[in-house]
């Protein structure tokens, strides 16, 4: 049986998100999330993609994210093909970082917006990783609080 296709148009708002494989972590310490973030950069640039809110958990990740282009699985594939190659070489593996392909929901309804950053800014707390967003270094909630001026790829104006 063949996978479903992708919905992609231009302007698509996307939750996406990826597992590690048998749910194994996919950043070991801040190097590989910081890796993470300049492979992110780098795809955004090359397939005009919009982050909107991010986080990095230690076996996931999850993105609100916008294409200008109707282009997701190409930039998707460039992400975590990348990020999987670097995270091999460095930790010396071979073989599949992710578990399967990334999921990817299109958000339809300006209304779940707000519900869905909260979702994704939360996540460590929620999981009692830490006792408060502050202490998450690895989500977009820094930017949207505004500790620290956004990357490039980061908008988070249009949220605010």
């Amino acid at each position: 049986m063949t996978r479903p296709l992708r919905l992609e148009f231009a302007g698509a708002l996307y939750h996406v998100t990826a597992r590690g494989d048998r749910r194994h972590a996919i950043y070991r310490d801040d190097t590989d999330q910081i890796a993470w973030l300049q492979v992110l950069g780098q795809v955004c640039e090359r397939h005009h993609f919009v982050v909107h809110g991010f986080c990095q958990m230690t076996n996931h990740y999850h993105l609100l994210l916008e294409t200008a282009e109707a282009n997701l699985s190409q930039g998707m594939r460039q992400l975590n093909g990348l990020y999987s190659q670097h995270f091999n070489r460095r930790h010396r593996l071979v073989g599949h970082l992710f578990q399967g392909r990334y999921k990817a929901i299109l958000v339809q309804k300006e209304n779940y917006l707000l519900t869905l950053i909260r979702y994704i800014v939360l996540n460590p707390l929620r999981a009692r990783m830490v006792s408060s967003l502050d202490a998450w270094h690895w989500s977009s909630h820094h930017y949207y609080i505004g500790d620290t001026a956004p990357p490039c790829w980061l908008e988070t104006d249009w949220l605010l």
